[in-house]
């Protein structure tokens, strides 16, 4: 189980986080379809935080499973195995891999409780290993690293009761699917083909089609805003969405994090170093001075931040090409000043920088 992790990614969307995997043999990523809800463009990271552009491929939402395609990737790792003729016991050890609350990765054990669930539907594995939102779409796998299920967490938010989608239905999705380019489809699993155009039935079998499997969220002005500043600063924002209005990515080694506070504010900020341990009045008298403008350093939790804020209303005035300037440069700022803070006084990084 070491090397799982290599094989297990964090997803981001606009509406939250959830986790994918590789399977061995394949090179796309599995996660659940309401992961993936309302995305057909999203963004993946792997286990050093790297991240990378992926595209939602295949949807089937009556199974809850999304395929995603990332230009140019190739899974070299095979640490997670499927097996059509795996046998499943109660009581066996399962283990749920993935990014809980889009925490760093997190393995829980646990064991199977039912082999198969009734709930809906379809027939599921139940587990009382601890299942969290962001846990979905992550791999649920016996002590070989065998899949045994896709972890979802859609059904419930109790204690203790965690279920998976079984693995002979995703070996099913992996088998009928054999497109590679990043054009989005729905399933339909009346008559097992793939439908690319916006309709209320399926094109083969006539099918109802519920059409907002094919919508995408709407962005807001302000996301708008932030998005094309992100442009400017050479990134692709996909790879920058935390949330509906949030935005958080790494600089470099710095973090950073764009967000709307209380309704009023766009801030842009970065956690870059903590305290040391010496030279605390040369740092002090340092912070003190207006080295930054238009940013401000300060001090929270023992770390060194640089921030910028500006009123919501200002982005529909004549100075929000300024604006975005600022946010480009806040981020490109970051990344000198965490080293210049680590060299000048001996400043560690914050738990938030990104090795190099």
């Amino acid at each position: 189980m070491e090397n799982i992790q290599k094989s297990v990614y964090k997803i981001i969307t606009a509406s939250g986080t959830g986790s994918g995997f590789t399977v061995a043999g394949h090179d796309h990523i599995i996660t659940n379809y309401h992961v993936v809800k309302g995305e057909k463009v999203v963004a993946v990271e792997d286990h050093k935080k790297d991240r990378h552009v992926a595209y939602v491929v295949m949807a089937n939402p009556d199974v809850d499973l999304a395929i995603l395609h990332i230009d140019g990737f190739k899974n070299t790792e095979n640490q997670i195995k499927l097996d059509e003729n795996i046998v499943i016991n109660n009581t066996q050890k399962v283990y749920i891999n993935g990014y809980p609350f889009g925490m760093p990765y997190t393995i829980t054990e646990g064991i199977v409780s039912s082999t198969s669930q009734p709930m809906g539907n379809r027939h599921y594995i139940q587990t009382d290993a601890a299942v969290n939102p962001g846990n979905s779409g992550g791999p649920m796998l016996n002590e070989a690293g065998v899949l045994v299920g896709v972890t979802t967490s859609k059904f419930t938010d109790a204690d203790n009761v965690g279920f998976g989608i079984k693995h002979l239905d995703l070996i099913k999705e992996i088998s009928d699917f054999n497109y590679i380019d990043n054009t989005f489809r729905v399933k339909c699993n009346s008559c097992d083909t793939y439908t690319d155009k916006e309709t209320e039935f399926c094109t083969n079998c006539g099918n109802d089609m519920d059409i907002s499997y094919f919508e995408e969220f709407e962005k807001s002005h302000f996301a708008n805003f932030v998005e094309n500043a992100l442009t400017e600063l050479g990134m692709n924002p996909v790879l920058g969405r935390a949330g509906r209005d949030f935005w958080e990515f790494h600089q470099g080694s710095a973090l950073i994090r764009i967000f709307v506070f209380k309704r009023d504010y766009l801030i842009a900020t970065s956690p870059m170093n903590r305290l040391p341990k010496q030279n605390l009045q040369e740092l002090m008298q340092y912070l003190l001075q207006d080295n930054v403008s238009p940013y401000y350093l300060g001090i929270h939790d023992n770390k060194i931040f640089l921030s910028y804020r500006t009123h919501l209303s200002d982005i529909f005035t004549d100075y929000a090409d300024g604006i975005k300037e600022n946010i480009k440069n806040l981020a490109l700022k970051a990344d000198d000043l965490d080293n210049f803070f680590m060299d000048e006084y001996g400043c560690e990084m914050s738990i938030e920088a990104k090795d190099a």
